[in-house]
């Protein structure tokens, strides 16, 4: 399933937010021209090396690309830029606050020129603004949108173990892109679109937003236990194993009480018939239920809970996932070609007919000669860039 072949991508990005938004619209058949610093790089290419000596981050977001090494802030770099951007339909950018502008490479500049252009600028904060031109990273964002105010223990706050402010940016600036392809198709213009960070974690923040609405008290840090609901959360069984449990009303609270604790009288126990009794007295109603998951294997106390029935999950290792049997029946796992070899990548959740796009994540400027002379640069020309760094 490939419906955006045809559709080209320059994107000058670096880190998360804009490589995970233009891979996916690679998934998808489009051509992803990725703009890198000559030498160095997307910096998330040194991130680490765990994979083969490859950059975890960079492995992720970065198949089907090409990479082309250009300094942009040489003239001559400029120009090749301005002809790639001429024949492109997206150019995708998260470069700090207003490098971009600065370069000439500014939507409104860019749009003059092309008005059928999609330019998708990515940042911290968006612009205008106080905070527009603050730099932004993962961990910055998730604390000024107030996440980490509602992750953690009652204690301490805690991040996400995820960067979810990138991802979340990320996943915005796609959508965003494939919706004015949409609007292009029907009116041949195409738009300017400004996603932020900190916008699209606040997004994400709507239920613990609206809980604190109007003043009110926001909602506890609860560790690994839901917030509000309860009993939710992880129960150690007796061999170890942390079951996720999760009670979502008074009828399954009803049978959980009945078919798994083997104690129906506390269904109707005036402390814990409702959720907001439950939540109320939970220290006491967690450890009942502690006790009770250790005198059980993971495996009985599973089975007792699909027999309620009442929704439960293995708290899995990443070791585990990587051998998840949800993902091995669904034929999830592929193959993607690195400079380090093969290593195996998941196929892109939603389609089901066809094979997946898998093709390589690439080296370092691996494409810039390809591309160059793709654009009418001769082998003396783009020899003379070499030779100055340029490319």
């Amino acid at each position: 399933m490939q419906p955006l072949s045809g559709v080209t991508v320059v994107a000058l990005e670096q880190a998360v937010a804009a490589p995970y938004a233009s891979r996916q619209l690679a998934d998808l058949g489009a051509r992803v021209i990725k703009v890198e610093r000559p030498g160095s790089g997307d910096f998330a290419r040194s991130y680490d090396g765990r994979v083969r000596g490859l950059s975890s981050h960079f492995v992720w977001a970065n198949r089907n690309k090409e990479s082309l090494t250009l300094d942009f802030k040489d003239p001559r770099g400029l120009a090749v830029l301005r002809r790639l951007v001429d024949r492109a339909d997206v150019f995708l950018q998260n470069l700090a606050p207003g490098a971009a502008a600065r370069a000439g490479l500014g939507a409104g500049e860019l749009r003059a020129r092309r008005p059928e252009l999609i330019v998708c600028d990515i940042s911290g904060y968006g612009s205008p603004g106080p905070y527009a031109g603050r730099k932004a990273y993962d961990l910055l964002v998730q604390s000024e949108a107030g996440l980490l105010s509602v992750t953690g223990t009652p204690e301490a706050v805690a991040k996400a173990g995820i960067a979810v402010s990138d991802i979340a940016a990320g996943m915005y600036a796609y959508s965003s892109v494939l919706a004015a392809l949409l609007e292009r198709g029907r009116t041949g213009q195409g738009t300017h679109l400004d996603v932020s960070m900190l916008e699209a974690t606040a997004e994400w923040l709507g239920f613990p937003l609206y809980y604190a609405f109007d003043g009110a008290p926001p909602p506890p840090r609860a560790g690994a236990a839901h917030a509000t609901i309860c009993p939710y959360g992880p129960f150690a069984a007796g061999d170890g194993t942390v079951v996720m449990t999760a009670v979502q009303n008074d009828r399954e609270w009803r049978g959980f009480c009945t078919g798994f604790l083997g104690r129906p009288a506390l269904a109707t126990d005036p402390r814990y018939a409702t959720n907001a009794g439950r939540d109320a007295h939970r220290e006491e109603l967690g450890r009942l239920i502690a006790a009770r998951f250790g005198e059980l294997s993971g495996a009985e106390a599973m089975d007792l809970l699909d027999a309620v029935p009442v929704a439960n999950a293995r708290v899995n290792s990443l070791a585990e996932v990587w051998a998840h049997p949800q993902l091995a029946a669904r034929g999830r796992w592929h193959s993607v070609p690195t400079p380090a070899g093969p290593v195996p990548a998941l196929a892109p959740p939603g389609p089901t007919t066809g094979a997946p796009r898998m093709e390589a994540v690439p080296a370092l400027g691996e494409h810039t000669g390809a591309v160059l002379a793709e654009l009418g640069l001769s082998e003396e020309e783009i020899g003379a860039l070499r030779a100055d760094g340029v490319v």
